[in-house]
């Protein structure tokens, strides 16, 4: 029984399978963790969800920023161009059912033995596990009620960029998918800054990478995430494993495979 974490998928489909034949991956007895953006870019993302959710407990994902925006496009939430693709995908028959299953994925996978945890865009500095824990069942439970449209309406822009507990239930859902689908950098008092998307560092020192931040959970777990496909040649703490490579830019697919740490790669050609 192997464990199995790979990058932001993007909806390469072959590439995706081709990984998984060549570390042998058995559905069966093996486990896939995906850090988000299953979909989304590249060609084949209706069969990306089909294959994923047909593997039921032995796939583990997160939602990512793309699969989030799925979910606010179909539900008529999001008012921006969307792209080709998406149109393609929602089009697509079942969609609903995937869309359904996406709705109620966490932003949060953990293991307690392995002491591994998985986010898509990165684990905010102030909050611990069960912070973690206690806030993505918090999105769970939004996106699950019976007004949960009104929750969507209100997920997207920037602010609040800091979490406070006196933040009302709008803000407190904006912040959580903010932190856990959209977050690069941050100051040291944890406020967040989506204006700079780019490679590390800042031109400002005080604007930091989120993994920057001190937070004991860092020297205990194992922390995968995607998102940020730039950090290129940045110098990563120990414990942390960036594993968004790029695919969707015409780079690479990444697998690490966790019971010997070994990374396995698979190139990438950018769709028109």
């Amino acid at each position: 029984m192997s464990t199995y974490i790979i990058g932001d998928i993007h909806g390469y489909y072959d590439q995706f399978r081709y990984l998984l034949e060549k570390v042998k991956f058995d559905p069966c007895k093996d486990t896939i963790w995906i850090t988000g953006d299953l979909i989304g870019r590249g060609p084949n993302s209706y069969q990306v969800l089909e294959y994923v959710f047909s593997l039921k407990k032995n796939a583990k994902i997160v939602l990512g920023n793309h699969d989030f925006n799925l979910i606010l496009i179909y539900y008529g939430v999001h008012k921006k161009v969307i792209a080709k693709d998406i149109l393609d995908l929602l089009n697509r028959q079942n969609i609903s059912i995937f869309i359904n299953k996406l709705q109620r994925s966490p932003l949060v996978q953990y293991d307690l033995n392995k002491k591994i945890i998985m986010v898509h865009a990165g684990v905010y500095p102030k909050w611990n596990l069960q912070d973690l824990l206690s806030v993505s069942k918090e999105f769970q439970k939004r996106v699950s009620s019976k007004n949960f449209l009104t929750y969507l309406r209100f997920a997207s822009g920037n602010f609040p960029n800091i979490w406070l507990e006196k933040l009302n239930k709008y803000e407190r859902f904006r912040f959580i998918v903010n932190a856990f689908t959209r977050m690069r950098y941050c100051h040291f008092n944890g406020e967040l800054d989506f204006s700079y998307k780019d490679t590390p560092p800042h031109c400002n020192k005080n604007l930091v990478p989120w993994f920057f931040v001190k937070n004991d959970l860092y020297e205990e777990y194992s922390v995968f995430f995607g998102h940020w496909s730039s950090l290129k040649d940045t110098k990563i703490p120990h414990n942390i494993y960036p594993l968004d490579t790029g695919c969707c830019w015409g780079r690479d697919l990444t697998l690490l495979r966790w019971d010997d740490k070994k990374i396995f790669k698979k190139k990438c050609d950018i769709t028109s």
